[in-house]
């Protein structure tokens, strides 16, 4: 078999991960030294050698704990590299995603053989550092370092009606999609809490066994869900342990070379992992502009396209890693790729519950860890390690940007491709040509509300947010401090509610 393999195909022969604990005693150690840990080690893994200094590509997610100018250039230094090409990616969960199918596109064609890929943060050690009122002796570059390389969409992500509405963070803006996804699902409020805790307690059953995992304590569904004194409420329904844990010191990386390139390292077969077919696809750049707020078609059409490249249906897949920011996350890509049904009326085989298979390999950025933009590195640096132990297997792993929208999709498997070649699509003229809805911030008058959130301050502080349809079908922002609106928020089922909105945008239920 491995006479018959074409030279050029793409295969990840190496992968590292690092978690340091600085709050139990572990050194603290700076973005760029945890980067250049996971490599050393990835070169380890691999069994070959010469493998960092044979880079021709040195690809760095973007890292938010410490300021360099040139990222990718302080972590080659450091493992004695020297790519022709240094990158560093923008914000973007998305983008070690996009950037691993990418390089292997490009290694496929013959313009690289080995390409680095690696991220990490410390942003645990930033905090305890700031609370302590010190300032980390960490590598600062001066202006004589050429800036590196940057990669991604560096645009907004958030226009500036929506910025001063409230619709900007994150935790804030994922509840809105959980809340819609609730109400199609025709889940009453009380179920819809529970159906959270058993998918994110599933998770921390996963990460309980993984070794890189930030938390490793199984949680039960009411822990996980229910308020308490140390599980505030951050954005109704999301309490602090159904969020991303973004503070955390991980990094990860990953080798990817030719077929060719593998050989003449000397790695040992049993290390390789092919990618088999990727692909990318951005949603509606603004949320004001989505179709609905629980759903898509970026990503279903990305998965489509990744399927149909690989020549593999989603039965086929025996492991899975969804981006998990949050759980509307992971609820979305499930349906949107078919891992589980689409729901019936009662939500039947709904929220990760009943999925054709477990939908993390890592535990989530919720136990697993968070870091940032470079959780994605991680997931596939477990798929990779979990693939090589059963080698006719199949696995995918997504990576998701903004607000559910950008994505990218990875097909691999310790099998090279049975259509004997590397494949990416990019199908973003048909994602581009779909229905979109207008946003209209001027409406004074009846509307219908979409879906509402209570964004909570650590003061106890309240506001609800309101996603809400006007009588033509122009989707525009409310928010409001009445008490009897936030009980509705928490204790019925809000969307589909008719309600006013005044010119500064108040909204008021009858």
């Amino acid at each position: 078999m491995a006479a018959a393999l074409d030279p050029r195909l793409p295969v990840l022969v190496g992968v590292g991960q690092v978690t340091m604990r600085p709050d139990r005693g572990d050194p603290m150690l700076e973005p760029v030294d945890l980067m250049a840990e996971a490599l050393r080690r990835a070169e380890v893994d691999s069994g070959g050698s010469g493998l960092l200094g044979a880079a021709e590509q040195l690809l760095v997610v973007n890292e938010t704990s410490w300021r360099y100018r040139n990222a990718s250039r302080a972590v080659a230094e450091r493992v004695g590299a020297s790519p022709r090409r240094l990158v560093t990616s923008v914000v973007g969960g998305n983008l070690a995603g996009v950037m691993l199918v990418r390089a292997a596109e490009q290694i496929a064609s013959g313009a690289s053989d080995v390409v680095l890929l690696c991220g990490g943060e410390s942003a645990r050690s930033r905090s305890l550092l700031r609370k302590s009122g010190v300032e980390p002796d960490w590598t600062v570059q001066g202006d004589d370092v050429d800036p590196d390389e940057s990669f991604g969409d560096a645009r907004p992500m958030v226009s500036a009606v929506e910025r001063d509405r409230g619709v900007l963070l994150p935790v804030d803006v994922y509840p809105l999609f959980e809340i819609a996804l609730r109400a199609r699902l025709g889940l009453g409020v009380a179920r819809h809490r529970q159906r959270l805790g058993d998918l994110w307690s599933a998770f921390s059953e996963v990460a309980a066994t993984n070794p890189y995992a930030w938390i490793r304590e199984p949680l039960s569904a009411s822990e996980i869900g229910e308020p308490g004194p140390d599980n505030r409420m951050i954005s109704f329904p999301y309490t602090k342990r159904l969020c991303s844990n973004n503070q955390v010191d991980q990094s990860a990386a990953l080798v990817l070379t030719s077929v060719d390139a593998a050989r003449r390292a000397g790695v040992p077969m049993d290390r390789w992992v092919f990618l088999h077919a990727g692909a990318e696809a951005v949603d509606h750049w603004h949320v004001s502009n989505r179709i609905d707020l629980c759903s898509s078609p970026a990503l279903r059409v990305a998965g489509r396209e990744a399927f149909a490249l690989a020549g593999i249906g989603v039965d086929d897949l025996s492991f899975v890693d969804l981006y998990s920011c949050f759980p509307a996350a992971v609820q979305i890509a499930a349906l949107e790729l078919g891992l589980v049904p689409d729901p019936s009326a009662d939500g039947t085989g709904w929220g990760g519950i009943g999925a054709t298979v477990p939908l993390t390999l890592t535990g989530g950025m919720t136990f697993a860890g968070g870091p940032l933009n470079n959780y994605t590195t991680h997931g596939v640096a477990t798929m990779v390690s979990r693939l090589r132990t059963e080698p006719s297997a199949l696995g995918l792993c997504t990576a998701n940007g903004g607000y559910t929208t950008e994505h990218a999709v990875a097909i691999l498997s310790a099998s090279p491709p049975h259509t004997g070649a590397y494949r990416r699509a990019e199908p973003q003229a048909e994602v581009d040509a779909g229905a979109s809805v207008t946003l209209d911030d001027d409406w004074v008058g009846e509307i219908t509300i979409e879906s509402a959130t209570i964004p909570t301050g650590r003061d106890g502080e309240r506001r609800a947010l309101v996603a809400a349809r006007t009588p033509d079908g122009s989707r525009t922002w409310c928010g409001s401090t009445d008490d009897a609106l936030l009980h509705a928020i928490e204790t019925t089922e809000i969307v589909g509610v008719r309600a006013t909105r005044d010119a500064h945008g108040v909204v008021r239920i009858d």
